[in-house]
């Protein structure tokens, strides 16, 4: 007999809308159904959940681990697609990092020029929001 549901989500450390979300999005393929309705998973289906989990916390997208996942079950693939996409994403996160500095580069900027104090209508920082001028 399969895993119910439930059983998955719990062993893949999700929750029960995560796994059917999983399904609509192809990531997970839909089980066979039990004659008493029930979904019958593999134990496959929780080894697959936590490989989505994990590429989603490498910032993989769910298009991109479709891919990985792919890659994966074909013969027929090369482990250098696998490390194409793995470049590609580490390019992506070190563009992240380079916006997130020059953000806390210009935030800090402006929390530095804001005197804490006085009438809101005069803060720097709401000034330079509101600015046509392009802050970084």
């Amino acid at each position: 007999m399969g895993l119910k549901i439930s059983q998955v989500a719990e062993r893949g450390g999700v929750n029960l809308q995560t796994i059917r979300y999983y399904e609509r999005e192809g990531l997970l393929p839909e089980p066979p159904r039990l004659a008493s309705g029930y979904r019958a998973f593999s134990p496959d289906a929780v080894r697959r959940v936590r490989f989505i989990k994990r590429a989603q916390e490498l910032g993989f997208s769910l298009a991109e681990i479709r891919e990985l996942l792919s890659i994966q079950i074909s013969t027929r693939k090369e482990c250098s697609e696998v490390q194409r996409l793995a470049v590609t994403k580490i390019a992506e996160i070190e563009e992240k990092i380079r916006t997130l500095q020059s953000m806390r580069r210009v935030l800090s900027e402006l929390a530095a020029a804001c005197p804490g104090n006085g009438a809101s209508s005069e803060c720097p920082i709401l000034e330079s929001i509101d600015s046509e001028k392009v802050m970084a």
